[in-house]
């Protein structure tokens, strides 16, 4: 299958700048790929060398097959949202979501339909009147999302594109933006965002990057229960990384600890680090039947409480429980890490 957008060792410079170093990349037709990583990591440039608003120092760039590194924005047929939400200030926000159709010759009546269909998905109904500078900025890029969406194009490119609005809208969007993927099946969708329970609905697969570097990337479920880099698991559900020693195939040494964990093609004494969500370490009175630590920090977060803890091996960690059970800061306690957890290479 000719995948809907491809990079070919794309880099981009600005000047002695590396903003994207050699990427190699690809979205299938019907596919959502979340670009995830810190600000500074490249994601947004290898957005807008797809877009065509940055040409690329070297490679290619291809969509649907065909060649458009050459080409500028106008002429891919994309629809896109950025930061900046690009609208145009002289028109009010109804010619602002109709552009994109009215460029494409659509019937006036599907127009007004398509305007007034969006407008009330991004609850801007009784705006459409209003021009972009008597918009606040998170009104300006529902506005932007909404024009992307009324195109329906095969290729849909959005760079943080909710950061803007809020919690409730926010959660409506994300909801949008799968049924819509749903009634649209071949189109593919790039998406640029910092917040992981957004990746972790819609992106089929994600490209972690760092540093204007792919680090690693693979199906959204294998990335976040099993990566193979360290990167990757600390970014991506914030997991703690505990450096233990391969003992054999299916046993890596955490102190005296021994834990059941997938090594193999791991010999005996590499040093890896074990990823251990949150979530998932155990917290309890001191007894000896774990591994001891110091109670350090206690945060309420509502639905629980977030520790931080020393272990008396000298590693730190986080843990998320439900009730600290009188538990407080100084308190010695037992630490239980679970089998199971994801080996990663140290970086």
């Amino acid at each position: 299958m000719t995948p809907a957008v491809e990079l070919r060792e794309v880099a981009v410079h600005f000047g002695r700048t590396v903003a994207l170093h050699g990427l190699d990349l690809s979205v299938a037709p019907g596919e959502t790929l979340a670009l995830l990583g810190p600000s500074g990591s490249g994601k947004s440039t290898a957005l807008k060398a797809v877009a065509g608003f940055f040409r690329p120092t070297a490679g290619r760039v291809l969509l649907g097959g065909r060649d458009v590194t050459d080409l500028p924005p106008n002429r891919r047929g994309l629809g896109v949202v950025v930061q900046s939400y690009a609208l145009f200030p002289h028109m009010k926000v109804s010619d602002n979501v109709a552009f994109g159709l009215r460029a494409r010759r659509t019937p006036r009546r599907i127009v007004a339909e398509r305007v007034a269909e969006v407008l009330s998905l991004v609850g801007m109904s009784g705006f459409r009147d209003r021009y972009p500078r008597q918009l606040s900025g998170g009104q300006q890029q529902r506005v932007a999302i909404a024009r992307a969406l009324a195109i329906r194009p095969p290729v849909l490119l959005l760079d943080e594109p909710l950061s803007a609005l809020d919690a409730a809208l926010r959660e409506e969007m994300v909801a949008e933006l799968l049924r819509l993927r749903s009634e649209l099946p071949d189109t593919a969708i790039v998406y640029v965002t910092h917040d992981q329970g957004e990746v972790l609905a819609l992106a089929d697969r994600i490209a972690v990057m760092r540093d204007a570097r792919l680090v690693e990337v693979g199906p959204t479920s294998a990335l976040y229960h099993r990566p193979a880099e360290s990167f990757t698991a600390s970014f991506l559900g914030a997991s703690n990384l505990l450096p233990v020693e391969v003992v054999d195939a299916g046993t890596v040494r955490l102190g005296e600890l021994r834990l059941a964990a997938s090594s193999a093609g791991l010999p005996p004494g590499e040093p890896v680090a074990l990823g251990v969500r949150p979530h998932r370490v155990g917290v309890r009175e001191y007894s000896g039947a774990g591994l001891a630590a110091r109670l350090v920090a206690v945060q309420w977060r509502g639905t629980g409480f977030r520790l931080d803890l020393e272990l008396e091996l000298g590693h730190r960690l986080r843990a998320e429980v439900p009730a600290v059970d009188g538990l407080s800061v100084g308190s010695r306690v037992d630490v239980s890490i679970p089998d199971a957890c994801p080996l990663v290479r140290v970086a």
